[in-house]
Parts: C-alpha cells; sequence; structure tokens
C-alpha cells in the first residue's frame, strides 16, 4: 500500500508536555521543543509522518505553546539567511544557504493548525478540544515527544481492518539495569546488561476514529485512563506491536542518547 494513500489525514501531535523530568535542557521551553541535533523533536516527529505523506497537523498546545508558534512563524528566517528592511520585516529576502537541510523541502507543504486547549488540560481534554477541526473518518495521533521508525500506515491498515476506535502501537521497553541471573544454589550463571522486557508498553503512536471523542468526558480526563478503559470493555481497542526502534525523551539522559544518534548519522527515526 503506497504510502500517499495518508496525504489527506491529518495528524493530531499532543504539545502540552512540560519536561519537569528533563529540566535541564526544557526549562526555558515546552518539551516537545527540545531540540535533537538543531531541530526540535517535534519537527522529526512531524518528518516521521511527513514521510508517509501526512502534511495536515494539529497541534494541541499547552505549556509555553507560544514558542511552539513561534518557531513555525519564523521558520524560514530562522533556518536560512535573509534580507530585510527594518521599518518594514514582514518582507524578507531568502537566500540559499549551504547550512539548509535540503531534505527540508517538505516542510513548506505542511499545514498546521494551533490548539490552545489549556496549560493544565489532560491528555484526553486536549484531544477533545480540537475535535472541531477533524474532517476525515480517521485521524492520526502521537505525544510530543517520541520518535520511532513505526510503520505508520500499517497501523492506519490495520486500524480500518479491525473497525477500531482506537488503535496503539505497543513497544517493548528496555530496563535501565542490567539482569544477573543466578542458579538454585546461588552461583551467578549470567549477566544480562539492560535486556528487553517481556510484554507492550503504550508506544504513543495512534489512529483514532472520531467515536473517540464520545468517551472523553472533559479537560480533566486522561486519555489512558478512563477512555481506553471503556474501549476495552466494548472490544473496540487494538495494538500493533512493532519491535523496531522506540525512544521517548523522557530524561537527560535519552536527550544525549538520541543526539548522539543523531550526530553520528545513525538515527534509526530518520526515513527521509
Amino acid at each position: 500500500m503506497s504510502s500517499s494513500f495518508l496525504s489527506p489525514y491529518q495528524a493530531v501531535i499532543l504539545c502540552g508536555g512540560q519536561g519537569t523530568r528533563i529540566r535541564a535542557v526544557a526549562e526555558d521551553r515546552p518539551k516537545p521543543m527540545v531540540d535533537i541535533g538543531d531541530r526540535p523533536i517535534l519537527w522529526h516527529i512531524m518528518k516521521i509522518y511527513s514521510h508517509y505523506g501526512v502534511r495536515r497537523f494539529i497541534l494541541a498546545l499547552g505549556h509555553q505553546g507560544e514558542k511552539i508558534i513561534d518557531y513555525f512563524a519564523n521558520y524560514h528566517a530562522r533556518n536560512n539567511d535573509f534580507t530585510m528592511r527594518v521599518n518594514d520585516p514582514s518582507k524578507r529576502t531568502f537566500h540559499s544557504n549551504p547550512r539548509e537541510d535540503q531534505s527540508d523541502t517538505d516542510v513548506d507543504q505542511w499545514e498546521i493548525t494551533f490548539a490552545h486547549t489549556g496549560v493544565d488540560t489532560m491528555t484526553g481534554g486536549r484531544l477533545r478540544q480540537i475535535r472541531r477541526y477533524i474532517d476525515q473518518d480517521q485521524f492520526l495521533c502521537t505525544y510530543g515527544d517520541c520518535v520511532s521508525n513505526v510503520d505508520i500506515p500499517q497501523v492506519f491498515r490495520r486500524h480500518r481492518e479491525a473497525r477500531n476506535v482506537a488503535t496503539l502501537v505497543g513497544v517493548h521497553m528496555p530496563t535501565t539495569f542490567g539482569v544477573v541471573e543466578s542458579n538454585a544454589e546461588g552461583r551467578i550463571t549470567s549477566f544480562r546488561e539492560k535486556p528487553v522486557l517481556p510484554g507492550y508498553i503504550n508506544g504513543g503512536f495512534f489512529v483514532f476514529s472520531p467515536e473517540i471523542f464520545e468517551h472523553i468526558e472533559g479537560d480533566s480526563t486522561i486519555l489512558e485512563d478512563k477512555p481506553f478503559r471503556q474501549l476495552v470493555q466494548l472490544e473496540r481497542i487494538g495494538m500493533v506491536p512493532h519491535t523496531g526502534f522506540w525512544h521517548a525523551m523522557d530524561h537527560f539522559k535519552d536527550y544525549t542518547s538520541l543526539n548522539d544518534l543523531w550526530k553520528h548519522d545513525a538515527a534509526p527515526w530518520k526515513l527521509w
């Protein structure tokens, strides 16, 4: 199935995170604006979707949302040399820039709706507030702090085939500690450095049908709590397992790890 079939669909990105666990690099910005390389993680997430033909985005803003607006409103000025007259800053002449990322050409095709969903609104509440901007029979959604090489068209196809209200990507979670194994006598038989734990966790990449809004009561609703539990009871929520790369930006070590991968041109989520 060609990825271009996703082009009419919208991707909602929940951008309300405050980054309290990564404050060393998120003190002065919302969590989705924490950089990987010279671009915020939000840009990387949008590039993943854009690779699959998605060009329409709805950003559910919260903490310091104005900085996300400013970033995209001044996107070309931030990333290119340009000339302007001080008395008329709206007229700018942009110049070719040897530092410009040549893979950035699709950004001009992005249509972004900025939705002010409140600083203290929960994930379900943010989703509910953007309901009026959804104009398709299904839509994509993700958090603003994780990157992956997940096959989004496959997840979308599985969602439609199952006629679910919600479909999420399940990922394995590696432990942050090594595991020591021993026999009955207490003799150590092996050390395993940070093994992948059995089972799956919510990887934060979703496909929803508009019926999801009927399960969200208000701004204080946590999407992953009552709405998902109701859908489990109704047998209307599914999971697509993903065993490839997935990484959230939760702690400073995540920031360091993701930036190291990007610096060494070894970022598995760079599909473009």
